[in-house]
Parts: C-alpha cells; sequence; structure tokens
C-alpha cells in the first residue's frame, strides 16, 4: 500500500511540475513566457513563398497555457520588414492541399457491416515605444506594435550582449538561449524579436495568434529551426512552401524524415494565397515533421528544388460491396451458390432413382 501512495504522489508532483514550469515551444524559435506562467504551441503553420531572392514567412501558433504575455524570438538571414499576415491564408491553403476522398470497396463483412450490425451500412472509414538605447554589441533596427505584438528587430555581434539587451527590454530568456544564439551571430544574422501581449488586460494567450508576416532577402530557401532544440516537449511542424518548383528539405535536422502531404502546380493563385505567392503560376508543396526530442535538432532547415512530381494524399472510405439498393453481394453470392449446390444435389438424386426404378411394362426374368 505504501508503495501505491509513493507512486501517486510522485505522477502528482510531475503534473503539478508540468503547471508550474515553462514550456518552451517553437517551430523556428524560443517561445518565451514570463516567469511562473507556462506556454505551450500545440502546433507551428509556416506560409513561406520564395522567388529566388526574397523569402516570406507567415507564421501563425496555436497556443495553450496561462501566459498573458509571451516572447519569441527568430533569426532572420538579412534585414526583415515585419507586417500582419492574413489569417485567411492557412484556410485557403488548407483547401487546396486537402486529400483526395475515395471509397474502397471490401467483399466479405467487416465490424460495422452487416451481420456484425443491426442493418446494411457503410464500412468504418478510416503601438510601440521608441527603441530604447542599445548597448555595445547590439543595434535596434526598429520597434512597433502591430496588433498583439510587440516587434523589436536586432542587429547582434555579440550573444551575450543580445542577451542582456532582450533581459533588459522585457524579454524573459531560458539560460541556454544565448549560448544557442552563438551560430546566427558567428553568421551576422539578424533578430526579430517579439513580445506577445493579449490587447485586453489580463486576457491570457490562447488558441489561434494572429499570423505575423516576416520578409528577408535570402540567396536559399532556408526555415531557421535551431533554437528549437530549446523546447521541452515534442514538436511539429506544419510547413506550406510556394516557389518556382517542388521543394523539400536537404536533411531531416534531427526530427523525424519530413512528410510531403501534397506537392503540385496552382496555375491562378487567389485570395490570400495570391497576397503571399503573386496571381501567377507557383509550386506549392505542404510538409509535416515532427521532432519527438527537441534537443537533437542540429541546423535550419536548408530547401532544394527537386522533381516537380505532383502528389496528393488519398484517405479512403471502407465500403461493404452491395447491389440492388444495398445487398451485400457476399450474401447473394455464398447463398446463390448455397440454392445451385442444393438445386444440383436434388437433380442428381432425383437422377439416380429414376435409374434405380424398372422399365414400365417389361417382366423381369425369373
Amino acid at each position: 500500500m505504501s508503495r501505491v501512495v509513493a507512486i501517486v504522489i510522485a505522477l502528482l508532483a510531475l503534473q503539478l511540475g508540468q503547471l508550474v514550469a515553462p514550456a518552451y515551444a517553437c517551430g523556428c524559435g524560443a517561445m518565451i513566457p514570463d516567469k511562473a506562467e507556462r506556454i505551450g504551441v500545440d502546433r507551428e503553420e509556416s506560409a513561406v513563398h520564395w522567388d529566388g531572392d526574397t523569402e516570406t514567412v507567415v507564421m501563425r501558433f496555436r497556443v495553450h497555457g496561462n501566459a498573458r504575455r509571451a516572447a519569441w524570438i527568430m533569426p532572420v538571414p538579412a534585414r526583415a520588414d515585419v507586417s500582419l499576415g492574413d489569417p485567411a491564408l492557412f484556410d485557403a491553403l488548407d483547401r487546396l492541399t486537402e486529400p483526395e476522398q475515395r471509397d474502397r470497396f471490401h467483399f466479405w463483412p467487416r465490424g460495422g457491416d452487416w451481420p456484425f450490425s443491426d442493418a446494411y451500412g457503410d464500412g468504418a472509414g478510416a503601438g510601440a515605444a521608441a527603441p530604447p538605447g542599445a548597448g555595445a554589441g547590439v543595434g535596434v533596427v526598429g520597434r512597433e506594435r502591430l496588433g498583439p505584438f510587440d516587434v523589436a528587430r536586432l542587429t547582434a555581434t555579440d550573444p551575450d550582449a543580445l542577451g542582456d539587451w532582450l533581459l533588459a527590454n522585457g524579454f524573459e530568456l531560458p539560460e541556454r538561449l544565448t549560448g544557442a544564439l552563438r551560430p546566427y551571430v558567428d553568421r551576422k544574422w539578424e533578430y526579430v524579436a517579439v513580445r506577445l501581449a493579449p490587447e485586453e488586460k489580463d486576457a491570457v494567450l490562447h488558441g489561434e495568434l494572429t499570423p505575423l508576416r516576416i520578409a528577408f532577402a535570402s540567396p536559399e530557401l532556408v526555415y531557421p529551426m535551431r533554437l528549437s532544440r530549446l523546447a521541452k516537449n515534442a514538436q511539429t511542424l506544419g510547413l506550406h512552401i510556394l516557389a518556382d518548383h517542388r521543394m523539400e528539405p536537404r536533411s531531416p535536422i534531427g526530427g523525424d524524415s519530413p512528410e510531403v502531404t501534397f506537392a503540385g502546380r496552382i496555375d491562378a493563385p487567389e485570395g490570400a494565397v495570391a497576397g503571399l505567392a503573386g496571381s501567377g503560376p507557383t509550386y506549392l508543396t505542404a510538409l509535416e515533421q515532427r521532432f519527438p526530442q527537441p534537443d537533437r535538432i542540429d541546423d535550419d532547415h536548408h530547401l532544394r528544388a527537386v522533381a516537380d512530381t505532383p502528389y496528393r494524399e488519398v484517405v479512403y472510405t471502407e465500403r461493404l460491396l452491395t447491389f440492388g439498393g444495398g445487398i451485400p453481394v457476399w450474401l447473394a453470392t455464398v447463398g446463390g451458390g448455397a440454392l445451385l449446390a442444393t438445386a444440383a444435389t436434388l437433380l442428381a438424386v432425383r437422377a439416380s432413382r429414376r435409374r434405380s426404378d424398372p422399365t414400365p411394362g417389361v417382366r423381369s426374368p425369373a
């Protein structure tokens, strides 16, 4: 009994620890709540357009927790322009990439089919303050308020100085972030630092946040991921890429193998998709990737053009093969076979009786 009590206490302590400990999560940066609050990213979705010179990333987060404020850091290879994204973009992309629905028929009944159900049925289917003065090693390119976002665009030649500036300006940091910034500082990247704060007083960050649009010059299609190694929980990334050709990551960078869920040419983009990629033809690639152990992430995603092979995921609905208004084919087949067998048996018996009877009018010899 004492052992059971100890196990229960340990489980309760673990759950309590998860409630009070901050959850650092983000697909391409570091999502950082205030102390004693927590925030988790259920899913990050990004739409990326690249024309060979300029890359535009539109990001949307679905979050949970009790945090009223949080910070997020995204490294970028060049000076960035930041604005609010179109909330309709991801719904439009979901419609373009939704799986094809097909029926797949089976002969023998399964669970949910008659006689395993009560009736014949189908099978189960599957405002910003002025920039504070920057210290040595940090430059403030700009700072603005965009909806629920307080955005600072920064340069840095020293990761420690960058960490000090962020901390002094209200960006709470995990201890490991300064070291994780070192590769970007060495490559002379810049940074988009974002503070998320609901416009309503004392409201918590929950659900889908307003998309944020970040554009910068880049000679290659790169999606920053290295800071995600600071995440405490498994991460899921959904990525829509609009470019001249089908694009795929060069490597899994420490996660599961990226899965292509859609690839195809969009001849005439409309609405929010045209607002990102223009109205001319473009190639859309949709990727899904899981990172069960974020600390294994060892690089950013560098994407390359591959053969423009179209692909659309197919979702099958299993259905029982029927005819004539819902009669199972197996029942007619089995029943018909049984009738034929019975008839054949009756005919054979009848013929046998005829052979055994004497011929009428003929007397058998004594």
